[in-house]
């Protein structure tokens, strides 16, 4: 999690004992300080770069599936199981706006998670949590499919752009529901759902969730057309079914629900995490390493293991691991983000920050969100040369190496992306905002040390609170 603390002096001096068999000096210096009065205390990665990393990466379950999956278990009868979930800070705001609203959640242990949606109270979604992420908008259709009532403000996440719920909004209608801004939050009602044929203007994967979860109840047959077709869409109408849905067609353009009466409890697990895996996969042909990334699905790796392979990265797939490592100079290559099965957008910062430090000109145009770039000025920071043309096209002239610099995280996948950046490079890199990567990843720094990286998290004094103490 993200910390805004305030610490004493003396215990300042604590967190430097804590660390004092850092071999970084620099480090030490950062964090070891003087101080007359109380500090704000903030959370920074600091990565030493230059080492390639090698050994076995075990990649955790999708953060964008376990999230959908979590506010799915409202639609269940009975009480469901979820493992495979992700120790992220996303997933516990979705824990807590489940017991904000009266049901049982339980940690069962490392990744498995119990919840009772029968003790449910309310139809209104915590406003605390639902501004901090965007897949607070998966409780505007469970909770109308569920209880044909929805009250969950604007959500939040990342600042990607514009991504309004037009199309959520569009498919309730469809199914009979209203819907009104009251409050500043999305209010949604009907007095019966009834099936429909829904077309999307454009392919959307949280507007494809949100119907399904409104249609899964409702009397008759929905179509959805011009559906997203992404790993987690599949897996979420896998984990519904199991409980009794009657959904064909998921990871298809279209969609075919019946409605049924009653869902039974269930235990399910998430699908791993593929852009999880793409970041690892980047990492090990950043550094020049080789790595082995476990508990994968190959196939949904496959844009991602094909744009590497043209940039003279080896790539070895087998059942449920991915072997990737370097021997070669990088080389430069396009990518345009696209809709699953096309290079995911979620993937551009990190490949992008690849394509750096590869030989020639690289092109990268971002056809998802209007603004992926933010982390573009940080990387130039370290030593990239990029620029941006017309706000959706990068073109990265490759350098011979990035050097380390402070920088930070402006969103989960910039994050990540200087994460690479910062293992590449020669000397040190700060990173600050790591509450962003800390949405998606789960524990990334243990997993960087296991692979030799030298990254270490700490918690340091903020400078601009030191200022203003005088």
């Amino acid at each position: 999690m993200y910390f805004y603390r305030f610490f004493l002096p003396a215990q300042v001096g604590t967190a430097y004992f804590r660390y004092k068999k850092l071999q970084d000096t620099a480090v030490k210096t950062y964090i070891v300080r003087c101080f007359s009065r109380s500090v704000i205390i903030l959370e920074k990665f600091f990565i030493r770069g230059g080492i390639p990393l090698k050994g076995t990466v075990y990649v955790s379950g999708a953060k964008n599936a376990a999230v959908a999956l979590v506010a799915a278990t409202i639609l269940c009868d009975e009480p469901c199981t979820l493992e495979n979930v992700p120790a992220i800070s996303d997933i516990t705001k979705c824990l807590d706006i489940l017991r904000g609203m009266g049901a049982v959640v339980r940690m069962e242990r490392d990744g498995v998670i119990f919840i009772d949606p029968r003790s449910i109270s309310t139809t209104e979604v915590p406003y605390k949590q639902a501004v901090t992420m965007r897949a607070s908008s998966y409780f505007l259709g469970t909770l109308l499919g569920k209880f044909h009532e929805a009250f969950v403000p604007m959500p939040g996440g990342c600042d990607l752009g514009d991504r309004p719920i037009d199309q959520h909004l569009k498919a309730f209608r469809a199914l009979g529901a209203s819907d009104e801004v009251v409050r500043g939050a999305n209010y949604v009602k009907a007095d019966k759902l009834v099936g429909n044929q829904i077309y999307f203007d454009f392919v959307t994967v949280g507007a494809t969730m949100n119907a399904i979860f409104a249609a899964v109840k409702a009397k008759g047959q929905t179509i959805i057309e011009n559906a997203a077709k992404e790993p987690h869409i599949v897996d979420v109408a896998n984990f519904l079914n199991s409980m009794g849905a009657d959904i064909r067609g998921a990871g298809t353009d279209v969609i075919k629900i019946r409605g049924v009466d009653y869902l039974h409890g269930t235990t399910y697990a998430t699908i791993p995490d593929q852009i999880e895996a793409g970041t690892y996969m980047v990492a090990a042909a950043a550094t020049k390493g080789d790595v082995v990334i476990a508990n994968v699905i190959p196939k949904h790796l496959e844009s991602i293991t094909a744009k590497l392979r043209k940039c003279g990265v080896n790539v070895e797939e087998s059942d449920e691991s991915v072997r990737v490592w370097v021997d070669k100079p990088l080389l430069n290559t396009t990518v345009k983000t696209q809709p699953h099965p096309g290079f995911p957008t979620d993937m551009q910062p990190q490949f992008s920050t690849l394509l750096t430090i590869a030989s020639g000109t690289s092109r990268v145009t971002e056809e998802i969100f209007n603004n992926r770039f933010r982390y573009v000025a940080e990387l130039r920071k370290m030593g990239a040369d990029i620029s941006i043309e017309g706000g959706k096209v990068a073109i990265i002239e490759g350098v011979d190496h990035l050097s380390g610099a402070p920088v930070q995280a402006t969103d989960l996948r910039a994050g990540a992306a200087l994460v690479i950046a910062g293992l590449a490079a020669d000397g040190l890199t700060e990173i600050e905002n790591i509450h962003y990567i800390q949405r998606g990843y789960e524990r990334i720094d243990e997993k960087l040390q296991r692979l030799g990286a030298d990254i270490t998290r700490l918690t340091v004094p903020d400078n601009d609170s030191v200022e203003m103490s005088g």
